[in-house]
């Protein structure tokens, strides 16, 4: 049996962007919003992240859940000790393990689905199809119900349907996790480690840690395409806020992996550095070359966007070929057409924000408060 509800919005996802969106919805006074994930329990950041040094400061985190009066409502009403309350004994100018940033998420998303405006569905959305009457942008979305006592399927009718689906790290074609249970402890061992941002430099800080203690015989192979690279402080705006290394990050790598010190420091006895620059053609060579010496490998070499759901136009139910705006976090339909594709919208990690520095770097904006900021200043034209 399916039922159907009309609402005001859909969205698609409860991590740190799906959360933000649903904020923004609310403070807009839109109307009724249906929330569809398959926990509630803060996304991937949580699931996967907890102990993850962030490379964001206390302060942000803080701003994000005080950005909106409906989150602010949620903190005054929420029984103390919380999240909430720790947060804010940290450190404020410091970073912090991300199981309080994921403790805080989860925190707002308890509150907002108790809230009368939000009809929270645990499960998946399987399909949405955008009418095809040219006066009327409406969205039927079907969602697979995985818990509750209503009917295992529903539909929603909508104007608006907005993705936070997420996205998963890239794989090359052999991904083998790292963990210390898999180690071996008595012979010698050599990980491959591939990349070097955020990510990257954590996996090499804690390969050393381990080889510095359980480990002895573990060693470490670092392939990387480029330089070392560093966020800076610029006169009211960071350089390389995006791309470049902070925190605990930074510091590790500043201290010992940079070139003038790698080959002098503790990590240096643990790491050798394998330089991937050139083009692809010398990267290969350089993987030919070094990877069989490996035992393992662990890839931080970005993110790639998590499956969307079958979306569809009209009676026919046309599959949509679509690229999302990195402006407006509206869609468009891929060339030749262009059009906008009314309703549908994005944010997050999957659909961030385009920004370019004073210097002319173009770079993709991740992060909880740069979510907000990005949805605080798009969802008022959805």
């Amino acid at each position: 049996m399916t039922t159907t509800r009309k609402c005001a919005a859909v969205v698609v996802g409860a991590g740190p962007a799906g959360v933000a969106v649903v904020g923004n919805l609310l403070e807009r006074q839109l109307g009724s919003i249906a929330w569809i994930d398959p926990s509630f329990e803060s996304g991937r950041v949580n699931r996967k992240y907890r102990e993850v040094p962030s490379n964001t400061k206390v302060s942000f985190f803080q701003s994000y859940a005080t950005s909106l009066q409906p989150f602010r409502t949620i903190i005054e009403n929420t029984p103390r000790p919380n999240a909430f309350t720790t947060m804010a004994k940290l450190d404020q100018e410091n970073t912090c393990h991300l199981h309080y940033a994921a403790d805080m998420i989860r925190g707002l998303t308890n509150g907002l689905v108790k809230m009368e405006q939000v009809y929270a569905y645990q499960g998946f959305v399987t399909a949405a199809t955008l009418s095809s009457k040219p006066d009327q942008a409406r969205w039927t979305v079907r969602i697979k119900q995985s818990s509750g006592n209503e009917a295992n399927e529903l539909e929603i009718e909508t104007s608006r349907l907005i993705l936070c689906t997420g996205s998963h790290p890239t794989n090359l074609p052999v991904p083998i996790p790292v963990l210390s249970e898999t180690l071996p402890t008595t012979k010698p061992t050599t990980v491959a480690v591939v990349g070097a941002s955020h990510s990257a430099i954590l996996a090499l800080l804690n390969l050393v840690t381990l080889a510095q203690s359980s480990h002895p015989h573990l060693r470490v192979k670092w392939f990387t395409r480029h330089k070392l690279r560093y966020a800076e402080f610029m006169d009211g705006w960071i350089l390389r806020d995006n791309t470049g290394l902070k925190g605990l990050a930074a510091d590790f790598a500043r201290t010992q992996l940079e070139e003038g010190v790698l080959g002098s420091s503790d990590a240096g006895k643990i790491v050798t550095k394998v330089d991937c620059a050139g083009g692809e053609a010398r990267e290969k060579e350089m993987y030919r070359a070094h990877l069989p010496d490996c035992d393992y490998i662990t890839q931080a070499v970005g993110f790639t966007r998590d499956p969307l759901p079958q979306l569809v136009k009209g009676d026919d139910a046309e599959p949509l070929s679509m690229e999302f705006d990195h402006e407006t976090g509206a869609f468009h339909e891929s060339a030749p057409a262009g059009e906008k594709i009314p309703g549908l919208f994005g944010a997050g990690i999957a659909f961030p924000q385009r920004v370019v520095d004073p210097y002319g770097n173009v770079e993709y904006a991740v992060g909880f408060f740069k979510f907000m900021k990005f949805l605080k200043k798009v969802v008022p034209s959805w």
